[in-house]
């Protein structure tokens, strides 16, 4: 090892193989941490957990799961926890971190599609756990809810319905276009496609948490960023949501969280008492006003939706300029291929391809990804 390298540098490569001791190789020198020995806690373990634990209405997991191309069981973990690690691992997953929530090329405070999926999956197990149903099935769900989302946010659906018959919507386009490759059960698959409440009801308690964790997340995120950006102030927000949510994020998510789970243990059904419910929709039309359709963010939405637009238009009519494992084979539509590529870019990979392919002036870009290129 050379001397050039400092302590910590050579302190970090002399632990290659880790630390050994009778016969075990461990991660510290100074490792205490023991377990009992008992035999490992593999799939049917789990899958027996799920149905000692776990309430009448959850979905409990089945071997390899109900999926469209039948796969063998996997040893350690259920159907529903491999679908949320083949999400996490997969390329649209970690393109969520580019592309937007609410603001174009956000700084680094502010939310991404990611981070947005993140805090969903964090609602949406809370309330999974304290409902008694499957917390892996709500946690895949929600990691991969946005996934079909497309750059500059809900404006790339406006953006890409002027080329679909049947439009463009984030959730079915996630669950049977963007993930099909990964082989998700059909209850994930499920509660992507229906996550929206617009959409049919989810078939699973599972997929009708994720909808209300959706709403509960953005709700509060989207408003908390708002504030830090200085387009509103805490001070501003409706009479009834602080009377009966407060004012910050932190209140908000417990006092949403807590309905939810107190109305499917009192009544059953998944919902939220009336009252606080009223308040959720006051904070989403504060929101919606305040926030989404202010004149700035329609602004960004328009230039999103013009960059979009002039970038499927050019794949469509020029296919061999796309990559070539993106390429259409001969009996595929060549406007439906252009949307999948350009739904599948990053904000800035989308508006930097806009000025170096079509001359796209700079100018007219969204104030954030201006400011970079």
């Amino acid at each position: 090892m050379s001397d050039a390298l400092n302590p910590r540098t050579r302190a970090w490569a002399a632990t290659m193989r880790g630390h050994e001791g009778h016969g075990v190789v461990r991660a510290h020198g100074d490792s205490s941490a023991t377990v009992d020995l008992a035999a490992p806690i593999g799939r049917e373990a789990r899958e027996e957990r799920e149905r000692l634990l776990l309430r009448p209405g959850a979905t409990f997991s089945d071997g390899a799961g109900n999926r469209a191309v039948p796969e063998e069981p996997d040893v350690e973990r259920t159907c529903f926890e491999r679908d949320r690690d083949r999400i996490v691992h997969s390329t649209a997953f970690r393109r969520l971190a580019g592309k937007t929530q609410v603001v174009v090329h956000p700084n680094d405070h502010e939310r991404t599609r990611l981070t947005h999926a993140l805090e969903v999956a964090q609602v949406a197990t809370s309330i999974a756990r304290g409902v008694g149903v499957n917390v892996a099935l709500a946690d895949a769900i929600a990691l991969g809810h946005d996934c079909g989302h497309g750059p500059g946010g809900h404006a790339s659906e406006e953006a890409f319905d002027a080329f679909l018959g049947e439009g463009y919507d984030h959730g079915p386009w996630g669950a049977d276009v963007v993930l099909t490759g990964l082989n998700l059960c059909a209850e994930t698959l499920d509660g992507i496609r229906n996550h929206s409440w617009s959409r049919p009801a989810p078939a699973t308690v599972e997929g009708e948490i994720v909808s209300w964790a959706d709403r509960i997340a953005y709700c509060a995120h989207d408003l908390e960023d708002a504030v830090a950006a200085g387009i509103v102030s805490l001070a501003e927000l409706p009479a009834d949501v602080v009377a009966l949510a407060g004012r910050t994020r932190r209140e908000h998510l417990a006092t949403f969280i807590r309905s939810v789970i107190t109305t499917v243990a009192h009544t059953g059904e998944v919902g939220m008492d009336a009252d606080v419910a009223g308040a959720l929709a006051s904070l989403r039309r504060f929101n919606y006003e305040r926030i989404y359709t202010r004149a700035e963010s329609v602004a960004q939405s328009d230039a999103v939706i013009g960059v979009l637009r002039a970038l499927v238009e050019f794949y469509a009519e020029r296919p061999d300029a796309l990559p070539a494992d993106h390429r259409p084979a001969a009996e595929a539509d060549p406007v439906r291929t252009a949307v999948t590529y350009v739904g599948g870019m990053t904000d800035q990979f989308a508006f930097d391809t806009a000025v170096a392919l079509l001359g796209w002036d700079a100018a007219r870009l969204p104030r954030g990804i201006r400011r970079v290129t």
